[in-house]
C-alpha cells in the first residue's frame, strides 16, 4: 500500500504498520529505508533484504539527547551538532555490550513517528542486499510490495542520493567508517 507522506492520516496509518510488528518503507532525510521497531523486526527485515545476521541495522532515535539513554561514550559537540540530521553515530551500546549505529534524522515527520512508536526504528537503505539502491517509489512497489506493510511516499529520489555518513567513536575517537551526505575530515 502507498501511503502519500503528506496526507493527514498517514503517520498514523505508518505508527500502526509499525506497531503491529510490521516493516514499512519510509522516506529519511537521505534515502527510503526499511524501518521497523526495535528489537522486533530484526530478523523480518533482514529476511526481506536477504541481509546477513552479522551486518547491524542503524537505529533511528528521536532526538539527539536521547542517545544518552543508549551510552556513556563521550560524543563530541561537534559531531552532535550534525543532529538532527544526516550523520549515523556507532557507540558502544550500554544496553547490549556491543556496538549500535545510532542516527536522529532530519525529518521533523520521521522523528514523529519514532516518538510515536515509542522506541527506536530500525533503518536500512531499500534494496536486496548487494544490488543498488532503489530511488523510485514504483521501483519500490514494484519489488517490495507484497512484503511491507506501506510505502510512504515523498517522491522519487535523484539517482545520486547519499546514504548518511557514518562515523564510530566506541574507540575513544572519530573515525569516518562511510562519506555520505555530509563530509566528515
Amino acid at each position: 500500500m502507498i501511503l502519500a507522506k503528506n496526507h493527514q492520516d498517514t503517520l498514523k496509518k505508518t505508527v500502526q504498520a509499525l506497531q503491529s510488528g510490521s516493516a514499512v518503507i519510509i522516506p529519511t532525510d537521505t534515502v527510503y529505508g526499511f524501518s521497523g521497531i526495535v528489537p522486533e523486526t530484526d530478523s523480518l527485515i533482514r529476511r526481506i533484504k536477504g541481509r546477513a545476521e552479522t551486518k547491524p541495522f542503524i537505529q533511528l532515535i528521536a532526538a539527539p539527547e536521547d542517545i544518552h539513554r543508549y551510552t556513556d561514550d563521550d560524543i563530541p559537540p561537534d559531531l552532535l551538532a550534525y543532529w538532527p540530521g544526516p550523520l549515523t553515530i556507532i557507540v558502544n551500546n550500554k544496553c547490549t555490550g556491543s556496538t549500535t549505529a545510532f542516527r536522529c534524522p532530519g525529518d521533523e515527520w520521521l522523528r514523529s513517528v519514532i516518538r510515536q512508536c515509542g522506541a527506536p526504528l530500525y533503518s536500512s537503505s531499500v534494496n536486496r542486499s548487494g544490488c543498488p539502491l532503489l530511488t523510485h517509489v514504483a521501483d519500490m512497489e514494484t519489488e517490495f510490495g507484497n512484503e511491507v506493510a506501506c510505502i510512504v511516499d515523498d517522491g522519487d529520489l535523484p539517482e545520486n542520493a547519499l546514504p548518511s555518513t557514518i562515523v564510530s567513536v566506541a574507540s575513544g575517537s572519530v573515525q569516518v567508517i562511510r562519506q555520505g551526505a555530509i563530509s566528515i575530515q
